[in-house]
């Protein structure tokens, strides 16, 4: 095992097993609605299209078996493509116990060694919601955003499943953050925000090491990075964690370089 530091001084919490029932013989039973099209987010001049659903809590083991068949989660909605004439979106993940950094990712590990990591439960506070706008407006300055405190609570404090908010500190000022979803066979990739003052960092990349590295030290054996798109220069870099594993056909598959 390749143990990537630095590590936060406490690892993500598994929660025990709810004893609720599974909901996966419901699923089985009946057809998902596709809600409407809207523009793609990530290939210019294309539509997408997602089959959905609604969920207030779920076994781990649900959500993990849901992902493993394509499906992420975004607040308390689970869904998965469902594009007519588009195939781009296919979910990666990452064997951590076999997960070497490459040397541009061990560069940025020793950029941000005067970095305080910490793990706590997701919150629409005021430092989070501060740095989440300032990261909207830097990254996506002409797209419309559903940006106001309360869609940033419904799309990430919210969670149907054992979601944690990861924090990058400089000196007591949070300059990046990420949260994640944790089930006993996974940690998942949800979303990553940084101050734009300290873009040089690579923070995005120090999160995915960071997040590895969580995993390979709870013993965890996968880290998803949701969906990998080739064509758009947003989604492409997911492959530059190897190895790595594409789900093609209902199969995670090892991927070539």
């Amino acid at each position: 095992m390749n143990q990537l530091n630095p590590l936060p001084t406490q690892p993500i919490y598994r929660a025990p097993i709810d004893p609720s029932p599974s909901i996966l013989p419901a699923l089985a039973r009946i057809e998902l609605p596709v809600l409407p099209a809207r523009p793609c987010p990530y290939l210019p001049g294309r539509v997408m299209r997602v089959r959905a659903f609604m969920a207030e809590a779920m076994l781990p083991s649900d959500y993990q078996a849901l992902m493993d068949r394509g499906f992420r989660r975004a607040g308390t909605m689970v869904y998965a493509p469902a594009c007519e004439a588009c195939s781009a979106c296919i979910p990666l993940r990452v064997p951590v116990a076999e997960f070497t950094p490459s040397k541009s990712q061990r560069r940025v590990l020793r950029r941000n060694a005067d970095l305080q990591v910490t793990v706590r439960r997701p919150e629409a506070d005021d430092a989070t919601y501060a740095l989440y706008r300032r990261y909207l407006e830097y990254q996506h300055p002409v797209c419309e955003q559903d940006s106001d405190r309360e869609s940033f609570r419904e799309s990430f404090v919210e969670s149907c499943v054992d979601t944690w908010q990861i924090d990058f500190s400089l000196g007591g000022t949070l300059v990046g953050f990420s949260i994640v979803d944790a089930c006993d066979t996974s940690v998942s990739a949800v979303y990553h925000a940084f101050d734009p003052d300290h873009a040089r960092r690579s923070l995005g990349v120090h999160s995915a090491l960071t997040e590895i590295a969580l995993a390979q030290r709870m013993g965890i054996p996968h880290y998803y990075l949701g969906y990998w798109i080739a064509q758009s220069p947003a989604m492409a870099y997911k492959a530059d964690y190897r190895p790595h594993e594409v789900l093609v056909d209902g199969r995670w598959e090892r991927s070539t370089p």
